[in-house]
C-alpha cells in the first residue's frame, strides 16, 4: 500500500511511521508538509493519502475539498486532534473515507484504517464508473431512438421492416438512420443516410438530419429541393468541415408501379422480384451531401415489377469481408437470394441476411449497419 502522510508536525509524522513499522503491514510511506507539496506527481501511483487538517496553507476542510477535486482523487484518512472529533465527522460527511484522532490510535488500527480506507475508495470509484457507464448507455439509446424512428406507414400496401445491426465499435454509436412517411395522396417516402465517423456528434448529426428530413416531407415542399436544404442543414450543424453524409432517397408512386430515386453518394438499392435480385444501376447519381456546394442530385425514374421489394442499405452492410475481399453488391445481392429461397418474412429476411453478411466477414460487422425493406402488398 503506498501512502502519503500530508503533516507539518514532525513529531506526529514520526509517531505515523513508528505505529506503521510495529503493525508490519505492508505500506510505502512518502510525506508532503503542506498541501502545495502534494501538487504535480506527489500523489501519482498512492493509494491513500492520511491527512492532517491542521496544515501551514489549508486549514479545516479546505485541504480535503482541494484532494477531492483533483482527477481520481485516492482514498483519504483525516487525521485530528482529541478536540476536533467532531470536525474529523464533518471530513467523513465532506467526501474522506474515514478519521482518525491522533493519541487514541495503535498500529494495527491504523493499518487497518488504511486498507479498508482503501477498499472503500475503489468501490467508490467502480459504482462511478458504473454510473457514467449507465447514462452513456441511456444517451444512446436516446440517441438511437431518434436515428430510427418509427416509420409513418399506413402498411395497407407497402409493407415495411427495418434492422439496425450496431459494428464492432459497439461503445461509439454511428449516424445511420432511416425513415418512411405516407403522404396523403398515397405516396411513399423513404431514406436511408449514412454520416461518416461514429460518436456522439455523428449520430446527434443523424438525428438532426432525420427529423429535418421528416419535417419537409410532411411539410410537402418539392421533392427536387430535398437534398439541398438537407445539405444547408447539414452545413450549418456539423460539428467539423469535413463530415459528410451518403444518403438514398426512393419515392414510391401511389399506383405502387414506379420509384423515383435520388442518390447522394450512397449505395444503389436493390429491387427484388421472385427469384431476381438485382441492384438499381445508378446513372444520375450525386455527391455526399456536405461536399460540393451547389451540387446537384438528379432523379432517376426505375420501373417496378410486380410482387416488386425493394432494399435501402447502409454501406456497413457490405464493407464485410469474405475470401475474396469484400462482400460487396453482388455478395448481398446472393445472401438476400437465399434469404428468399427460404421463404423468409420481411423481417427474417433481414436477419439473415446480416448474420449471413457476419459470417462472410467471420464475425462483427466492423461498421453499423441499417435495412430498410420495402414490400409490395
Amino acid at each position: 500500500m503506498r501512502v502519503l502522510l500530508v503533516e507539518d508536525d514532525d513529531g506526529d509524522a514520526l509517531l505515523v511511521e513508528d505505529l506503521l513499522d510495529a503493525s508490519r503491514a505492508p505500506v510505502t510511506l512518502r510525506r508532503a508538509i503542506s498541501l502545495a507539496e502534494t501538487a504535480g506527481a506527489m500523489l501519482d501511483g498512492i493509494d491513500c493519502v492520511l491527512l492532517d487538517l491542521a496544515l501551514p496553507d489549508a486549514s479545516g476542510l479546505e485541504a480535503l475539498r482541494r484532494l477531492l477535486a483533483r482527477d481520481q482523487a485516492p482514498a483519504i484518512i483525516v487525521l485530528t486532534g482529541l478536540a476536533d472529533e467532531v470536525q474529523g465527522a464533518e471530513a467523513v460527511a465532506a467526501g474522506a473515507q474515514d478519521y482518525l484522532v491522533k493519541g487514541q490510535v495503535d498500529g494495527a488500527l491504523l493499518s487497518r484504517a488504511i486498507r479498508y480506507a482503501i477498499e472503500r475508495r475503489r468501490t467508490e470509484q467502480v459504482q462511478q464508473q458504473l454510473q457514467a457507464a449507465r447514462l452513456h448507455a441511456a444517451e444512446n439509446a436516446r440517441l438511437e431512438r431518434g436515428l430510427l424512428a418509427a416509420p409513418l406507414v399506413s402498411g395497407r400496401a407497402i409493407g415495411l421492416a427495418t434492422h439496425y445491426q450496431p459494428g464492432r465499435r459497439r461503445a461509439l454509436l454511428g449516424g445511420d438512420f432511416y425513415d418512411a412517411v405516407e403522404q396523403q395522396d398515397g405516396t411513399l417516402q423513404a431514406v436511408i443516410a449514412d454520416v461518416c465517423g461514429h460518436g456522439p456528434d455523428e449520430a446527434a448529426l443523424g438525428v438532426c438530419l432525420r427529423v429535418a428530413w421528416r419535417t419537409l416531407v410532411l411539410a410537402g415542399g418539392p421533392v427536387d429541393e430535398l437534398l439541398g436544404t438537407l445539405q444547408e442543414i447539414l452545413r450549418h450543424e456539423r460539428h467539423e468541415e469535413s463530415v459528410f453524409t451518403t444518403l438514398c432517397m426512393a419515392t414510391v408512386d401511389p399506383a405502387r408501379r414506379t420509384v423515383v430515386l435520388r442518390v447522394a453518394g450512397h449505395p444503389p438499392p436493390l429491387v427484388l422480384a421472385g427469384d431476381s435480385v438485382e441492384p438499381v444501376r445508378v446513372e444520375h447519381g450525386g455527391p455526399p451531401l456536405g461536399v460540393i456546394d451547389d451540387a446537384l442530385w438528379a432523379a432517376q425514374t426505375v420501373e417496378l415489377p410486380p410482387g416488386w421489394a425493394l432494399l435501402l442499405y447502409t454501406d456497413g452492410l457490405i464493407e464485410g469481408r469474405r475470401d475474396e475481399g469484400r462482400l460487396g453488391e453482388e455478395g448481398l445481392s446472393e445472401l438476400v437470394r437465399a434469404a428468399r429461397r427460404s421463404g423468409a418474412d420481411p423481417w427474417a429476411l433481414l436477419r439473415h441476411v446480416v448474420e449471413g453478411a457476419e459470417e462472410h466477414n467471420g464475425g462483427p460487422l466492423l461498421d453499423d449497419a441499417a435495412a430498410l425493406l420495402l414490400v409490395e402488398r
